[in-house]
């Protein structure tokens, strides 16, 4: 590809800007004329697709990734939607993510807060889950492949080195990725599993916590050999302030063999919420990794995929409430429901209480399905509660899918409300009956 003069037009897609350029290709903003979207267009070098000796190698990878358009779809991994692979000319066209790389976090002056580093690294573990389960092993997880997005959500992007642990697919061998953050195995050219990725992560993390790197030398060569055979500096000697759960988590992951780190990547994430569960935090404010697992452990969630419930935390508001904090009040207006997380409410109707609502109810429905926005009944916590809250606004504005699920939810709760009190109408016209009956007898 040579040089071009923008606005410039590929097929249905017209590049607007250069984004930035590496050794591999220019990422440039487009747009999809036909979708009506914008989108990251990376077009390959030409002149590495044409090498003599390493044209077919690099090919291969775009090749790979272009395999992947439409069929890995997660919220924390950036999604290839068009690509075309020719003899000469190849290109990627990728959901845009506008925040940037987590290159410039890992400087000693930019580092994110901890809360923040641990609840990426618990994205990022779900995401690779998902791509483990598809028989993906990423081989280059480093901070200049996880990208940000507006909102501060973590992608993880660029499969290209993927090994494919299943698959008819031709296998790019040899070294491939950043070797500072290569596993032991990866470096010896040894039998990969997602325990390799786990490493890398761990590399990930412990530069994001300190600022530097946990293996470094004057060669590729030096940091191979510490990678394989020295222990990296202790956490709490380069930052002291980490709490020590955090600490052994990094080491953990950074074990010498695979198996002594986790055994899946569903157990890195549960130490990673448990770990974000504890940081420092407003009283009133719970960490996003806790949110997920609570989604994931009530019973009206049950059939939402986990695409669907990442866009629930995107979408939804949350919060813990003390005792006899007053959530709802008869006749004053609303537009959002409420999923009760943890904890008990009390419904109320002109200072009557009528029932007890627990974990995974759903309540305030009504002014939102109705359209008028007045509320019914009074709602209160009994005791200290979790609860999200989703305005009709945000679920307007969510993907169709999402709202044809909580549709059908609604429904369900509908249905089983009306029995409710058929059977409650009934139950009362009998106890009337028997009690008339009684008396002619």
């Amino acid at each position: 590809m040579s040089s071009i003069v923008l606005p410039h037009s590929v097929g249905r897609y017209q590049l607007q800007k250069k984004l930035g350029e590496g050794t591999t290709g220019t990422v440039y903003l487009a747009e999809d004329r036909f979708a009506g979207r914008t989108v990251a267009f990376k077009w390959a070098h030409q002149h590495l697709l044409t090498h003599p000796q390493h044209g077919q190698r690099y090919r291969k990878l775009i090749e790979n990734e272009a395999s992947l358009a439409g069929k890995l779809r997660h919220p924390h991994l950036v999604e290839v939607l068009d690509a075309a692979v020719a003899a000469d000319d190849a290109w990627l066209v990728m959901e845009y993510v506008s925040g940037g790389t987590l290159e410039r976090y890992t400087r000693s002056d930019q580092l994110l807060p901890v809360p923040k580093v641990a609840e990426l690294a618990f994205k990022c573990a779900h995401a690779l889950a998902y791509a483990s389960q598809h028989g993906l092993i990423h081989r280059d997880l480093k901070p200049a492949n996880l990208l940000l997005d507006g909102e501060g959500q973590v992608k993880v992007v660029d499969f290209g080195a993927a090994f494919y642990q299943v698959s008819e697919h031709t296998q790019v061998s040899g070294l491939i990725g950043s070797p500072a953050y290569m596993s032991p195995e990866q470096v010896q050219e040894r039998r990969l599993t997602e325990q390799s990725d786990m490493f890398s992560l761990g590399v990930v993390l412990y530069q994001l916590l300190t600022g530097r790197l946990p293996f470094t030398a004057d060669s590729d060569f030096a940091v191979i050999y510490k990678i394989c055979h020295e222990t990296p500096p202790d956490l709490c000697s380069v930052r002291p302030d980490l709490p020590e759960a955090l600490q052994r988590v990094v080491a953990r992951a950074l074990a010498k063999q695979p198996e002594d780190r986790y055994p899946d990547w569903a157990a890195f994430a549960a130490e990673l919420r448990s770990v974000n569960r504890h940081l420092a935090l407003p009283a009133h404010e719970v960490p996003e990794a806790e949110r997920f697992h609570a989604l994931r452990q009530l019973a009206v969630f049950d059939r939402f995929s986990e695409s669907e419930l990442w866009e629930v935390l995107r979408i939804s508001q949350w919060r813990r409430f003390p005792a006899r904090s007053v959530l709802i009040e008869e006749g004053k207006l609303g537009h959002s429901f409420f999923v009760l997380a943890e904890g008990e409410v009390v419904v109320s109707k002109a200072g009557r209480e009528l029932a007890t609502l627990g974990a995974g109810e759903i309540f305030g429905e009504m002014a939102y399905l109705s359209g008028d926005g007045s509320r019914s009944a009074t709602i209160t916590t009994r005791e200290s509660a979790m609860l999200l809250k989703i305005s009709a606004s945000a679920l307007k504005a969510a993907s169709d899918t999402l709202q044809a699920r909580f549709n059908q939810v609604f429904l369900d709760l509908l249905v089983e409300r009306l029995k409710q009190s058929s059977d409650t109408i009934a139950q009362l016209k009998w106890e009337q009956f028997s009690h008339s009956d009684s008396r002619f007898r």
